[in-house]
């Protein structure tokens, strides 16, 4: 990897994170861009969502909400998708994004960061156990719930 860093998401970034491309199979685990975009256009106060760079060229996502006042406590500091394009899985992008969130979220004085996903095969579960998430429990619809304590 060269010069990663994050910058906030934008009008010149946009387009390259919606063409971000996955491997086969990952896309039954994953809603559209837009959908994270459109909840940071509805809560502007508590969304965070940057744009890794390798350089010059868009390689990642990551779209979190820190919402004291969410009703449920998976809510309130919560990583809501992470993207890495095909091309760049594996090479650390997706660690170095989540660095960059609990460091985030430290700064907010928050303990911990949740995840909610869907396992199966192919699907982001042995990535967020990789980079430190436990489970901790599961959603109405059976998705795992997931934490790291700061």
């Amino acid at each position: 990897m060269g010069d990663l860093r994050l910058v906030e998401l934008s009008a010149s970034t946009i387009v390259a994170v919606n063409n971000l491309s996955l491997k086969p199979g990952q896309e039954q685990f994953l809603a559209p861009i837009s959908y994270a975009v459109a909840g940071a256009v509805a809560n502007p106060a508590t969304a965070w969502q940057r744009v890794v760079l390798d350089g010059d060229e868009v390689v990642g996502f990551v779209s979190a909400n820190f919402d004291d006042d969410a009703p449920e406590e998976h809510f309130r500091s919560v990583l809501w998708r992470i993207n890495v394009d095909a091309d760049d899985q594996g090479r650390g992008v997706g660690r170095f994004a989540v660095e960059k969130l609990l460091e985030e979220a430290r700064k907010r004085g928050k303990d911990h960061v949740d995840v909610i996903y869907e396992a199966g095969e192919g699907g982001p579960e042995a990535f967020f156990q990789r980079v430190g998430f436990t489970p901790v429990g599961e959603t109405e619809y059976g998705e795992v719930i997931a934490e790291i304590r700061l």
